[in-house]
């Protein structure tokens, strides 16, 4: 395990874990990615692997298709969800498997009494259908969606309502993300916040990602899941601003 802690500080321990979905739980960004690159091309978006990644990981499928629209005017974006999905889904089911560690940290942490759940910026039926591909399902009854709440991620919307649906406070959540837009809602929430950078996406940018998650304020970042006890958690996490 790799930590890079910012600055020293004391907090009481987190009463409940937040994951983001993509990238953290599951190891699906590479084919999100790539994907999303796909469909947009058949919508006159022709974007490199490095740009997508770049400029839209961690966010919504509204703020994609916002930012894109002025590119392509004269498409009707109506049915490009239902388009990117059928590809999307059809690799999951081949390709999708679950980030490595995550299983083995869930173990810990329900062997702890620790509560957790899922606050992405994905939609219901990616999540489920991503769930169910690898067999964790079980493993989460507490899911939370960017569907839910008026503004996505970088906005703290979906994690503060994944505070309240799970009877907790933001200062007592430590949430788990792999996107800058994560981390800086996370904070802006009042949480605290870990930079993970073991998904496969991230496999060539380690260095300069680590330095995004950490200027958005991420108190640390890690690279292996399979390391971190739940001991561990809480001791970084009593070093924070």
């Amino acid at each position: 395990m790799t930590v890079d802690t910012k600055r020293p500080g004391t907090i009481t321990d987190p009463a409940l874990v937040i994951f983001d979905f993509d990238g953290v739980v599951a190891d699906s960004e590479v084919i999100s990615l790539a994907t999303l690159a796909d469909a947009l091309r058949k919508y006159d978006i022709d974007l490199t692997l490095a740009e997508v990644r770049r400029r839209f990981l961690g966010k919504s499928i509204d703020k994609i298709i916002a930012e894109v629209r002025g590119q392509s005017a004269e498409v009707q974006w109506d049915g490009f969800v239902p388009h990117w999905h059928g590809i999307l889904f059809a690799r999951f089911a081949k390709d999708l498997t679950p980030v490595p560690g995550v299983v083995n940290l869930l173990d810990r942490l329900d062997a702890a009494g620790l509560p957790y759940c899922i606050a992405s910026s994905s939609g219901f039926e990616r999540i489920r259908f991503a769930l169910d591909v690898m067999g964790l399902s079980p493993r989460f009854s507490h899911v939370f969606s960017a569907q839910e709440v008026r503004r996505g991620k970088p906005a703290p919307d979906l994690f503060l309502h994944a505070a309240s649906q799970m009877g907790e406070t933001p200062d007592r959540c430590l949430v788990i993300e792999d996107s800058p837009y994560g981390i800086q809602a996370a904070r802006s929430a009042g949480m605290r916040a870990i930079g993970f950078l073991g998904g496969a996406h991230l496999s060539d940018i380690q260095v300069d990602h680590q330095t995004l998650l950490l200027a958005q304020g991420a108190h640390t970042v890690l690279h292996d899941l399979d390391k971190v006890t739940v001991q561990n958690l809480l001791k970084i996490l009593t070093q924070v601003p």
